[in-house]
């Protein structure tokens, strides 16, 4: 499983291609939601921007063409963050980002922080646990068992990015 692939053979070009699919629709559904990046709940997305991001995620796409293992877990982490965006992305769009920061802000404080945080926790364990189903009954098995880990990295970057966020949304005044 840990097989590194010579760059420019067919499966580099298949890995690469399906990654950068991937994280092209990681791309999309971002700018269809948030095209100036204010409801980006990565730091470091934000901070590098549209131009900055393309750039860095062409090279490590081009990276990681050649080691399938990590290629499939973001390939799948990638399309499940897109999936989730675009369920969402129509809202933010129509009421315009820092609107939909705003409401979502006042739906948080209408809320039991405890029954958020119940609800977050086990949406991303119950994900996580098929993601660890697929790792426990794929052993030996290249794609299933990276595909489990992909869906373990999107519970845990939807748990983080969503505390992060919501730690930001109930530090900021008003």
């Amino acid at each position: 499983m840990d097989e590194i692939l010579p760059f420019g053979g067919p499966p580099y070009y298949l890995y690469f291609g399906l990654l950068i699919f991937a994280r092209g629709m990681d791309f999309l559904s971002t700018w269809i939601a948030t095209p100036n990046l204010i409801l980006e709940a990565n730091p470091l997305a934000r901070k590098l921007g549209w131009k900055g991001g393309l750039a860095v995620n062409a090279v490590l796409c081009a990276a990681f063409a050649r080691w399938p293992l990590p290629a499939i877990v973001i390939i799948t982490t990638s399309l499940l963050v897109a999936a989730r965006n675009f369920q969402s992305a129509w809202l933010m769009r129509s009421l315009g980002e820092s609107e939909y920061r705003f409401w979502m802000a006042a739906r948080l404080s209408e809320t039991h922080l405890g029954l958020y945080l119940f609800c977050l926790l086990t949406q991303t364990t119950l994900i996580a646990g098929v993601g660890a189903g697929l790792v426990l009954f794929s052993p030996a098995s290249l794609v299933p068992v990276a595909i489990g880990f992909g869906i373990i990295t999107y519970a845990v970057a939807v748990t983080f990015y969503t505390l992060l966020s919501l730690w930001r949304i109930r530090r900021s005044p008003g």
